[in-house]
């Protein structure tokens, strides 16, 4: 199996920036994506940002211009670089990622979540 932990998460004033990491780990033989959703509370999990294994990347509209992913060469850590951020950036986010990975009878497709991270902006 594959797991994911994140870390960097916490309080920041409105305008501050915080740096978000996720790393991945266990029998991987390929991660085609990773990415970090969002969740506030009695609201559905959001897309924030997605990075493919080619390097292709996708934002979603309210943090377009404020945030950055990357990955590193082996696609096994991904950050997210949040700046500017408001109030309503408030939520648990949480890391994917999703490929292949070797289990005991073969290669077989994954998709896992991490345990959460809270990013709390205040006014």
């Amino acid at each position: 199996q594959v797991q994911l932990v994140e870390s960097g998460g916490g309080l920041v004033q409105a305008g501050g920036s915080l740096r978000l990491s996720c790393a991945a780990s266990g029998s991987i033989v390929r991660v085609s994506a990773m990415g970090w959703y969002r969740q506030a509370p009695r609201k559905q999990r959001d897309l924030v940002a997605l990075i493919t294994s080619s390097g292709g990347t996708n934002y979603a509209d309210s943090v377009k211009g404020r945030f950055t992913i990357s990955g590193d060469n082996l696609m096994n850590t991904v950050y997210l670089q949040m700046n500017s951020l408001k109030p309503e950036d408030t939520a648990v986010y949480y890391c994917n990622c999703r490929g292949l990975y070797r289990g005991t009878y073969g290669s077989s497709d994954f998709s896992s979540w991490g345990q959460g991270t809270q990013v709390t902006v205040s006014l």
